[in-house]
């Protein structure tokens, strides 16, 4: 069986976000980092050390925001923020931008999934992901379908 699903476009904006949220999930020690550079007050009392490591976890998720931004701009990422279908059978997702453009991406390329209240999020890498949100589904049972893949994949529990 395959699941077709409606066309969707990835907005640039939602990329970010999503792919914000997601680094600092999976680098959430970086905190621990600026915090242990407050605890230099104690040491030596001076504000400077506050401002310091907040001045410096801001450029930490600045560079962050930079760097995703970044690949919304670049020429060879645009077919990703095209509006695109996709078919999803058990031996891969299939995104098609046109009947005779596509793009295959095998189950072995998907590193985690998350399963949010809206969408299933396929991770390749920290800077790539398909989004697919609930919405694009044709029905409920292509829906359970593709969570039925992904659970035989070992992707989701």
């Amino acid at each position: 069986m395959i699941i077709k699903t409606k066309k969707y476009q990835l907005e640039t904006g939602t990329y970010i976000k999503m792919g914000l949220k997601s680094i600092l999930k999976e680098q959430w020690w970086v905190i621990l980092i600026a915090l242990a550079i407050c605890c230099g007050y104690f040491w030596i009392a001076s504000i400077w050390w506050i401002i310091g490591a907040v001045i410096a976890y801001g450029l930490y998720v600045l560079f962050w925001a930079i760097q995703f931004t970044g690949v919304t701009q670049m020429e060879q990422n645009k077919p990703i923020f095209q509006k695109m279908a996709y078919e999803i059978d058990s031996r891969q997702i299939l995104m098609k931008i046109n009947a005779r453009e596509g793009m295959p991406v095998q189950w072995n390329m998907i590193k985690r999934v998350e399963m949010t209240k809206d969408a299933f999020v396929l991770y390749l890498s920290k800077a790539q992901f398909i989004h697919l949100p609930f919405r694009i589904f044709n029905s409920e049972n292509d829906k359970k379908f593709l969570e039925t893949i992904l659970k035989r994949k070992e992707l989701i529990n």
